[in-house]
């Protein structure tokens, strides 16, 4: 059996020295320590995705907290999985011995813990789903009751667009010249020209200038 250590922290200026002497209690070879420094944005982790080839079946993967694996109880699941039951590794948890798989009295409690843990992290994962879910619902509603209006606002045309839009189809001014007149922009006036057109197709009026 290896033993390996991560160490994770969100920024690069943040030290990652307190998970490093935690996990030097454990006698885990220079070499087998993996560190990952980054920003909250950017969670690709490759040492991380460098330890994960590393660990066989059997190995014992030591880390300071749970939250090391994931940024949310999701990640942590799907990571506790993956080391657990897909490769047959162990993990232990120095802050939270409880979730620890590796165990002296035999293999058949620490896997009897780590599903246990897979069923509470589950659990916990699916609430917090849910409420966020929950929240957003509650906030949609509260701001509709006040009127705040979701999705794509369409832009009110000024009462004298209908001027400038024929001074502009008769070459009397430019469309950028138009649209500064009106504030709008010039997707905008052009957008609303096309519009115009189109309305005014049955009649035959109106062609859009590029």
């Amino acid at each position: 059996m290896k033993k390996y250590g991560y160490v994770r922290v969100s920024t690069r200026e943040q030290n990652p020295e307190r998970q490093l002497i935690a996990l030097r209690e454990y006698d885990i070879p220079k070499e087998n320590i993996y560190l990952d420094q980054m920003s909250g944005r950017d969670f690709l982790r490759p040492q991380y995705q460098r330890l994960m080839k590393a660990l066989r079946k059997g190995d014992l993967l030591i880390i300071k907290s749970i939250d090391r694996l994931g940024r949310n109880y999701g990640e942590i699941l799907e990571q506790w999985r993956n080391i657990t039951k897909e490769t047959g590794a162990y993990i232990r948890v120095i802050d939270m011995p409880l979730l620890n798989t590796d165990s002296v009295q035999g293999d058949l409690t620490g896997v009897f813990i780590s599903d246990l843990v897979l069923q509470i992290l589950a659990y916990v994962a699916e609430t917090e789903r849910a409420f966020i879910k929950q929240r957003q619902a509650e906030g949609i509603a509260a701001a509709k009751a006040k009127g705040v209006r979701f999705g794509c606002q369409k832009i009110e045309t000024p009462q004298n667009f209908r001027e400038y839009f024929e001074m502009w189809e008769q070459g009397e001014i430019s469309s950028r010249n138009a649209a500064s007149a009106l504030n709008m922009s010039h997707s905008t006036f052009y957008r609303r020209c096309r519009e115009q057109v189109e309305m005014g197709k049955e009649t035959g009026k109106g062609t859009v200038r590029a």
